[in-house]
């Protein structure tokens, strides 16, 4: 079974209430080899939320305690971010997951890029805290953007 991003299955699930439907991953829900899954909301968030990055370094950073997830208000919501990720681990070993499609750039999800922190838009090389903990859990992670390398 696929695990794949909410988001990208075209559920209105993103901070700011869109989605970000991608045809093949629609394909897959259609044909049955997929389920959808959204860390945020498993976190606890609700849709629209305020945008978040991690402030400090990468998804393993947040896991390890070295690192935080903060809305642009400058709340923490790193207990929640974590939340999510564990509840989304639980999720892809309950249905076997052989793969998890997320969506890059995310402080959850991002598989190769994230925000930087600082809200303006720059992006960095790093994991989302739920990329961070699948993969130190031997599960295999790919963003929307590299789908055809999988597929």
């Amino acid at each position: 079974m696929i695990l794949v991003s909410s988001c990208l299955a075209g559920l209105e699930v993103r901070y700011n209430g869109t989605h970000c439907l991608d045809n093949k991953i629609r394909q897959l829900l259609e044909d049955n080899q997929a389920i959808t899954v959204c860390p945020e909301l498993l976190g606890g968030f609700s849709t629209p939320r305020e945008p978040a990055e991690i402030v400090g370094g990468s998804g393993e950073d947040v896991l390890d305690g070295k690192a935080k997830v903060v809305e642009k208000s400058g709340r923490d919501v790193t207990e929640l971010y974590v939340k999510g990720a564990y509840a989304t681990l639980r999720k892809a070993q309950e249905v076997d997951a052989t793969v998890v499609i997320l969506k890059e750039f995310s402080p959850s999800c991002g598989s190769s890029m994230i925000y930087n922190g600082e809200f303006k838009g720059k992006k960095i090389v790093g994991n989302g805290v739920t990329t961070a903990l699948l993969r130190r859990n031997g599960i295999q992670v790919v963003s929307e953007e590299r789908l055809a390398d999988f597929l």
